[in-house]
């Protein structure tokens, strides 16, 4: 199973946007799965079901951080990382026509009626966001070959 069938696979399953992406993503490049699954475990729903960024797209920039990110604090080092993330974001937005998931499903997901009206909408609209997250991602980690920076 490729990257991205695994993600949809483990959002299919009940795990959230984020976590699926990332876990998707960082294994085996440098993160056990619990480790993984922890850290974007507060990210589903826009960040805490804020309804902010998508916890897909926001999972896809730890795992460009982790797999492309500087451990320095020189400012060549950070202008690649941001770069990269620059680019998963414009493609993410490009391809979806936003970035948060208050824009991407239509609701506010962080009332209770927002998030009961949101249901049909995340099951119909989520899966392909998680897809393309991990698509766009891995697109941009493999491309640059630029490794990370080492402690």
């Amino acid at each position: 199973m490729d990257a991205i069938d695994h993600a949809e696979s483990a959002f299919r399953q009940g795990y959230n946007c984020s976590q699926a992406v990332l876990i998707a993503l960082v294994q085996p490049p440098g993160l056990d799965r619990d480790t993984a699954l922890r850290l974007a475990s507060g990210f589903g729903g826009g960040v805490g079901r804020s309804g902010q960024i998508c916890g897909a797209a926001a999972a896809a920039v730890m795992a460009i951080g982790l797999a492309r990110g500087h451990s320095t604090p020189e400012r060549p080092a950070k202008e690649r990382t941001y770069q990269l993330v620059h680019e998963f974001l414009q493609r993410f937005q490009k391809e979806h026509g936003a970035l948060t998931c208050l824009e991407l499903l239509g609701c506010d997901i962080s009332t209770p009626a927002g998030f009961l009206a949101a249901k049909p909408r995340h099951d119909q609209i989520c899966p392909q966001l998680v897809r393309n997250a991990v698509r766009i991602a891995a697109s941009l980690i493999a491309a640059s070959n630029a490794p990370a920076s080492s402690p």
